[in-house]
């Protein structure tokens, strides 16, 4: 049984997916199926995604895209893209006064680096600093940086062209995690910042 949620008769959306899944992505990036959510939408499809580099995972997130045939008034349009990215920074980021600002150009750069024009686009980025004290002072601290993503596809025409806002997802992820936005097919580079995906026990469950 698939996990995801097609609305019976939905082919468009099913062929859009099909399209974009297909599509080639930066090498570091690697995805795989989970449930979609069944309330938010009649055809819902999901999946995680890690940044990997030499076997290290540098950020992590979820990708969920929407279809309303009828189309929502709050997305002005029937798809929808909802991404999370979360990775974990290095304590010097903890004084940054300004990764809010960095986060949001981590996703305008990538959305325009892949073409993805988009609407009725919104984010929220969340910095959690961790420090430890007394016994637990040997601890070094942390920084968790958590992005929430939603876009529309500009364009929203009846089978979209979804890979280029996946890809632009993917570089999301590849920013937080340390690594430049790049087109795909090309060759893994030094990260500009140190970084890894928080550990379950360290972040606790965002979905």
């Amino acid at each position: 049984m698939s996990v995801h949620r097609f609305r019976p008769g939905d082919d468009t959306f099913r062929a859009a997916i099909e399209a974009m899944t297909s599509a080639p992505l930066r090498p570091e990036f690697t995805w795989g199926s989970i449930p979609a959510p069944a309330k938010m939408a009649p055809s819902t499809w999901a999946c995680t995604g890690e940044i990997l580099i030499h076997d290290e995972e540098l950020a992590s997130g979820r990708m969920v895209i929407l279809h309303d045939p009828a189309g929502q008034e709050a997305w002005d349009g029937t798809y929808r893209m909802v991404a999370l990215i979360q990775a974990q920074l290095e304590p010097e980021f903890a004084i940054e006064s300004m990764l809010g600002d960095v986060a949001w150009s981590w996703v305008t750069e990538s959305l325009e680096l892949h073409g993805a024009d988009a609407r009725e686009l919104g984010c929220t980025a969340t910095r959690v600093v961790s420090q430890s004290y007394g016994a637990l002072a040997s601890r070094a601290s942390t920084v968790d940086v958590e992005m929430r993503v939603s876009w529309t596809p500009e364009g929203d025409t009846e089978t979209p062209d979804l890979a280029p806002h996946f890809a632009a997802w993917t570089a999301m992820l590849a920013s937080a995690g340390g690594l430049p936005p790049s087109p795909p097919q090309v060759a893994p580079i030094a990260p500009t910042h140190h970084a890894r995906a928080p550990r379950p026990e360290e972040a606790g469950d965002a979905r």
